[in-house]
């Protein structure tokens, strides 16, 4: 089927153009669903005020906060997915898209010395907003901080829950929104690629649940996890349905090993996705002497491509079922990683269908002492590391390494991220729920694995 793209929304500053029908009812999507499915209640959870999607970006230029605040709104009217709450009423669940209201935009000063002293300020000003609560009921799901130094320095921090936006949306509106301030400034239509809305989406997958492609997948699914189990991180605590918050410990990786993991994902025709995930592999295998490991990550989820500029959520869980057999040296691990992954993706699918065909594949990892721990490498688009935008430049804070005791919340056990910095090194985040974790574990962790990446790439770290 081919999908043509609907006109762009109305340009900034024309008050006409809201086109749907507030209070339009539409069902949940099947990401959204395993989020219903995995409810925790009000106060932790997925649907709790901590689930949330954090971004930061230095500000360079002298910004009008005036300006800047019709931009926030402009990409409400535009992305509708920000101003549509998700109802639950016992069992049942959907969403409803609510009318364009204003973006809460708070500005504070900031304090510090040297250009130093300010990057670590703004770090901790990042991690003060991704602490704070969210309710799901507030519209719209979009709020901001611009914390400024001076007039020509700042911080911007858009926080948005993460029911409704992903991780790669949250760029999508940053962009937008810089977007729509130049274009404000300088009198003129905003250039903007066309968008098509969520719910859009969501018609699509209901109208694809029993599609060949969809059919197959299954299949796939059924008989690549059978008789598997997502490999299970002993836990500090017994599991208990105590609230809990998420814990975030950060750290740099030296760029030889961000070269290291590039260079051999060239020879072996791999991603440095595929590199990091064999040395996990490597290293899973050492601890629980097992070779059939099952590692769930996290993918992008954005297809079909007519999503590509839509916000939402789309993001999928995707176990990774990789066969340790015979593969005694590195590169033989790193093949087989790559095959398994070449194989999930060319079959992807949301969680709650994998998990309709392979419903025990989780069992060891929700036991009373055990978690999962979900490893991904993060590689979004319009991350805006260096870009102008009229008067202003947007720089992204993606080297991130200040450790936060509370922040954005993960639904269980442990989320293991990656990301290659532009400025050299790979920059690491561990999120922890505290009802299972402690730091001192974490940090161990994470230990373990620079040890097993020196290992495995022959030379980087080594004293």
């Amino acid at each position: 089927m081919t999908d043509t793209l609907l006109p762009p929304p109305t340009p900034a500053g024309d008050p006409t153009g809201v086109t749907e029908e507030a209070g339009t009812r539409v069902p949940l999507s099947l990401q959204q669903q395993f989020l219903h499915h995995i409810d925790h209640g009000d106060d932790t959870g997925p649907f709790g005020p901590r689930y949330t999607i954090v971004g930061g970006w230095r500000v360079t230029g002298e910004l009008d906060v005036d300006t800047l605040r019709l931009a926030l709104d402009d990409v409400v009217v535009r992305h509708e997915t920000l101003r549509t709450s998700i109802v639950r009423d016992g069992e049942e669940a959907y969403q409803q898209v609510r009318p364009p209201a204003p973006v809460p935009l708070e500005v504070r000063d900031l304090r510090a010395g040297p250009q130093r002293d300010r990057d670590l300020v703004a770090e901790d000003f990042a991690n003060e907003i991704e602490a704070g609560v969210f309710g799901i009921d507030e519209m719209p799901l979009l709020r901001a901080v611009l914390g400024r130094f001076d007039a020509r320095d700042g911080v911007l921090v858009l926080a948005a829950h993460h029911t409704a936006v992903d991780g790669w949306s949250v760029h999508l509106v940053l962009r937008d929104v810089a977007e729509f301030y130049s274009a404000r400034r300088e009198g003129r239509a905003p250039e903007l690629p066309p968008v098509r809305q969520y719910r859009e989406y969501v018609r699509w997958q209901q109208e694809n649940l029993s599609s060949d492609k969809v059919r197959r997948a299954r299949e796939f699914w059924r008989e690549n996890l059978r008789g598997a189990q997502v490999v299970a991180v002993p836990t500090d605590r017994t599991r208990s349905e105590e609230p809990f918050v998420t814990s975030w410990y950060r750290f740099l990786l030296d760029e030889e090993f961000r070269r290291a993991t590039a260079d051999l994902a060239a020879r072996t025709r791999s991603t440095p996705f595929m590199v990091l995930l064999a040395a996990y592999l490597t290293q899973l295998r050492e601890q629980t002497g097992r070779t059939d490991l099952v590692v769930p990550t996290f993918t992008p989820g954005r297809h079909p491509a007519w999503v590509q500029n839509t916000v939402g959520s789309f993001y999928n869980f995707l176990p990774i079922r990789v066969d340790l057999t015979g593969a005694d040296e590195f590169p033989d691990v790193i093949a087989r990683a790559r095959a398994a992954c070449l194989a999930a993706y060319a079959h992807e699918l949301p969680f709650i269908q994998i998990l309709e065909e392979a419903p025990d594949v989780m069992n060891e990892a929700i036991g009373p002492n055990a978690a999962a721990c979900v490893l991904q490498v993060t590689q979004s688009p319009d991350m805006m590391f260096g870009q102008q935008h009229g008067d202003l430049h947007f720089a992204a804070m993606r080297r991130r390494v200040v450790s936060a005791s509370v922040g954005s919340q993960i639904p269980d056990g442990v989320l293991f991220g990656l990301e290659a910095s532009p400025e050299g090194g790979l920059v690491g985040s561990v999120g922890f729920t505290t009802n299972l974790f402690v730091e001192s574990t974490v940090r161990s962790m994470v230990t373990t694995f620079r040890q097993t990446l020196v290992e495995v790439l022959g030379g980087p770290g080594r004293a």
